[in-house]
């Protein structure tokens, strides 16, 4: 986020980034509220809303590609909260489970608000509700919050989101309560069993959205097993571990019986079991929800996207039709610049190539118009994020090849000019041969060769994040840890945040006093919708230099099983909400 630790800022967000591509963690987009099982839904094709209200009972099973590692709070890497982690682990806040914009606030979960911040919002407070109870029924107090962030900093349990390394006072060399002798972090206080206080080293008005993070999941330190906590977490959700074989290749969860909805907005809960099986081929995973028999009429995935082939052969049969949840997540494909690079040190030539991009052809590359949109901001176009419209360059649909060629001439290249576009062998659709291709044969149009660099996908992110190897054009992606600018802005554009012997994302290298001084500015802000329209502004702003080239964001198709009820898709990461579901 803003002026954090630049490698494990961006590296947080970069992982989630990835993540969220192929395993969104959480939430979604659509219509309306779960409440509305027959109304508004219903009527604009949204899955899970037509017949009898959602009842409690059966079993919700999950098919999955990707495993459900690392299960224990200290180690995953989630946005808010996660789908399946957030079945298990409670937190001070969370996301709002409710469909379309509305689910992209943040609410409270454990705590009573979101937060109480001191004059500069370098402090924050919370109390928990009354009446919060473990699965074994002791009282989840706010000592085992603060120890389940204390252990997050244990470099055994490394992975998860690193924002409180760099935000929380004395963060930065803490090295976690296996090696502190029973200290703790001095910059988080508990007076007493409700109330825990965060002191940070510089404001921070989204302190709430990282509060959704499972870090901030209560752990009891009697129980703590270190590395085999994740076998059997102390569950704090309305469920609770009863196998967890191969790291989460299969987990079965069942109700926790001292979850007490009174205490839980959220949740609802409705399934008696849960029961994820993963390492599936995402083929196969389609398949068994397109035939829905047996068990897998009351499945879902969480992380398998239909592709272009599967949507065609949907699209002409009105039940599968009907069973497809449509939502969107935080996330920019897009091209990317070193202006330290000859020729791309020259801003017309830049200006020339955001011209001459067809963006018709990059979207039939990434899988046709039903799955990306295309896109000529950096922020995604939702008002959580603070979407200003702009369009600097206007290319039109199929691009403004005699406006590039004219900039061109400027440049100093009238004859055109050879240049080369690296990317990923990866058949991701988003940094792949495709898309590279597609981008080639419109520049081509503008008089621009393109050469191009295909690199096994680990070694196209090493070099693209190596900040001396970077190359001067190519294809990269980004997603917001939660639905606001700051995750998306401040990685990228904040000049501090430039990375020299790291992964470093700030492909421009951009160091621009003014831009690194409104996003101090921002992260002052406490009013999250204000903080919105200035994140929109400075997106426009930066956007004028031509540091990057948007291509589109990015849209999620799942099926669900036939008898799955009450699917809930918010804005916060663009899928099906598994705590909200119903298959009865």
């Amino acid at each position: 986020m803003h002026s954090v630790g630049p490698a494990r800022q961006s590296h947080r967000a970069r992982r989630v980034a990835a993540v969220a591509v192929s395993l969104v963690l959480a939430g979604g987009a659509a219509a309306c509220g779960p409440e509305d099982a027959t109304g508004k839904a219903a009527a604009e094709g949204k899955p899970g809303t037509a017949g009898a209200a959602p009842q409690k009972g059966g079993t919700l099973t999950v098919l999955n590609n990707e495993p459900q590692s690392d299960f224990d709070p200290a180690r995953l890497y989630t946005s808010g909260g996660g789908n399946v982690p957030s079945l298990v682990f409670r937190t001070l806040t969370t996301r709002n489970r409710e469909d379309g914009p509305a689910g992209a606030k943040v609410v409270p979960d454990l705590a009573t608000d979101l937060g109480k911040p001191n004059a500069d919002a370098t402090e924050w407070t919370y109390t928990l509700k009354d009446g919060l109870k473990y699965e074994d029924g002791s009282p989840i107090t706010t000592a085992d919050i603060k120890y389940g962030i204390e252990r997050s900093f244990a470099a055994e349990l490394s992975g998860g989101a690193p924002y409180l390394r760099d935000w929380l006072v004395g963060g930065e060399s803490y090295e976690g309560p296996y090696k502190d002798g029973g200290k703790g972090l001095d910059s988080i206080v508990v007076p007493d069993a409700r109330t825990i206080v965060f002191k940070l080293r510089k404001p921070e008005g989204e302190f709430p959205f990282l509060a959704t993070q499972t870090q901030f999941a209560p752990v009891p330190k009697a129980k703590d097993t270190g590395i085999k906590y994740e076998e059997h977490p102390v569950s704090s959700g309305p469920y609770k571990v009863v196998k967890n074989d191969g790291d989460g290749e299969h987990l079965t969860l069942e109700r926790n019986e001292h979850w007490d909805e009174k205490t839980d907005e959220e949740r609802k809960a409705y399934p008696d079991r849960i029961d994820v099986r993963s390492g599936l081929d995402a083929a196969v995973i389609n398949q068994r929800l397109t035939t829905s028999s047996g068990p897998d009429a009351a499945a879902v995935t969480t992380d398998t996207n239909l592709g272009p082939a599967e949507l065609a052969q949907i699209g002409g049969n009105k039940e599968l039709a009907s069973r497809v949840g449509t939502g969107h997540f935080g996330y920019i494909n897009y091209l990317a610049f070193n202006p330290k690079v000859a020729p791309f040190d020259n801003p017309k030539v830049r200006q020339a190539i955001s011209y001459a991009i067809n963006r018709t052809s990059v979207i039939n590359a990434a899988g046709g118009s039903a799955l990306p949109e295309p896109a000529t901001t950096f922020l995604p176009e939702r008002e959580a994020f603070g979407f200003t419209a702009y369009d600097h360059f206007p290319a039109g649909k199929t691009g403004n090849p005699e406006k590039a060629k004219e900039l061109l001439g400027e440049a100093g290249h009238p004859d055109g000019l050879t240049i080369t576009l690296t990317h990923s062998t990866a058949q991701n659709r988003q940094t792949s041969p495709e898309v590279a291709t597609a981008v080639q044969q419109a520049l081509a149009a503008a008089g621009i060769t393109v050469k191009l660099e295909g690199l096994e996908n680990n070694a196209f992110n090493e070099k693209r994040w190596d900040v001396k190897n970077t190359p001067g054009f190519f294809l990269s992606r980004w997603g917001a840890d939660w639905p606001s600018g700051a995750p998306f802005l401040a990685p990228i554009f904040d000049g501090r945040q430039i990375v020299t012997n790291g992964s470093n994302y700030n492909h421009a290298q951009l160091d621009d006093p003014a831009v690194n001084t409104e996003i101090d500015e921002i992260a002052k802000l406490t009013d999250l919708a204000a903080a919105g329209k200035r994140w929109g502004a400075l997106d426009k702003k930066i956007g004028e230099q031509a540091l990057a080239v948007p291509l589109f964001h990015p849209v999620y198709k799942r099926l669900v099983g036939k008898d799955v009820k009450n699917v809930v898709i918010s804005d916060w990461t663009g899928v099906l909400d598994i705590s909200q579901v119903s298959v009865k």
